[in-house]
């Protein structure tokens, strides 16, 4: 039972790294001029809030939570009953990031920004 645990928590810990290190950052800077707001929905889903702008341009928000200040707890019971691996994970602590994408009359982006 002892073996069992300790592959599971291997292939547990394998699967976090693993879907760390393939979430790669967008390059908003290269995506001016080209990247719709079409493209925007389908990638992001809809923004959380949208205006339209006198002069035409539309910005749009998406709103995104990250905990901060939580822990992961992964035990395997005492004394090797009851047998099982629980995991809990805390999160009490919560901030917000926005992401801003302003786009041109002709809905392609024009600037961006992150708070």
């Amino acid at each position: 039972m002892k073996r069992f645990s300790a592959v599971l928590l291997g292939m547990l810990a394998v699967f976090m790294l693993a879907g760390c290190q393939f979430a790669k950052p967008i390059n908003w800077n290269s995506r001016v001029g080209s990247y719709s707001f079409d493209q925007a929905v389908i990638e992001l889903g809809p923004p959380d809030s949208q205006a339209k702008l006198s002069d035409g341009r539309l910005v749009a928000k998406w709103v995104t939570r990250y905990a901060g200040g939580g822990s992961v707890i992964v035990s395997g019971g005492f004394y090797a009953y009851p047998s099982g691996v629980g995991i809990v994970q805390t999160s009490p602590n919560y901030y917000e990031r926005q992401l801003i994408l302003t786009f041109s009359t002709n809905n392609v982006l024009a600037s961006w920004t992150k708070k």
